[in-house]
């Protein structure tokens, strides 16, 4: 009996392959969405230290229009998307003549920062939803694949080509699509989690930068910071 990992495919039900096939093309999709996110949070990370270091001069000297055109050379950065959206809330309000008052500016900047940073954190998750579901499903399907491998099994067993070599290739069949179906969920929740936690790291940095934010806008505006709560 030949046990190669083709030969036990080719001897596999039809069902039995088209199991095999969809925890293939799930590990595939589950593999590309692993790089995509690494290469993206990567991107973010290092754009954002960059950033930091490239405003702080700027803010300084209160160059809000410089500032605003670092962030976009930034664009792939969290922590740019969060501050330009509280530069441009901020000084746009602030030229708007219709609100003398400087609280009026400090909390559109602060909700403006708020906004973004909830579009940011959705934007991150982007395609992870497709790992969480892989990492739950595979396993059920290699299941599922397990009971055609013992159904196959038993029919040749039933149509009187018992013995154990037709029993050995059904059982074979199950067992490998057990595997397959664990191969492709293990790493699909391990990334799941590993994203999670970089997601966390990012919304934290995120929250900590508006904050400091929201404190420089109200140093620039005048408002003591009883006045305004800071998010």
């Amino acid at each position: 009996m030949d046990t190669s990992l083709k030969a036990m495919f080719l001897s596999m039900s039809w069902l039995a392959k088209g199991v095999v096939l969809l925890m293939f093309v799930m590990s595939v999709y589950s593999i590309w969405v692993m790089v995509e996110r690494y290469i993206v949070f990567q991107r973010a990370k290092n754009q954002s230290l960059k950033l930091l270091g490239a405003l702080s001069n700027l803010l300084t000297r209160g160059d809000y229009a410089q500032a605003i055109e670092v962030t976009k050379k930034y664009k792939d950065s969290h922590l740019a998307k969060v501050i330009a959206a509280g530069l441009l809330e901020f000084e746009a309000t602030r030229r708007d003549k219709r609100h003398s008052d400087p609280e009026v500016a400090v909390e559109a900047a602060r909700q403006g920062m708020d906004r973004t940073a909830m579009i940011t954190v959705a934007e991150l998750k982007e395609n992870l939803g497709v790992l969480a579901t892989i990492g739950a499903t595979a396993p059920f399907v290699g299941l599922f694949g397990t009971v055609i491998g013992i159904i196959h099994a038993f029919e040749k067993m039933a149509t009187g080509g018992g013995g154990i070599a037709s029993v050995s290739a059904g059982i074979a069949e199950a067992l490998i699509t057990t595997a397959f179906g664990l191969f492709v969920a293990i790493p699909a929740v391990w990334a799941y989690n590993y994203f999670q936690n970089r997601i966390d790291r990012f919304t934290v940095e995120m929250s900590n930068s508006g904050s400091e934010m929201a404190i420089y806008f109200m140093k620039e505006a005048g408002v003591p910071h009883d006045k305004t709560s800071v998010a």
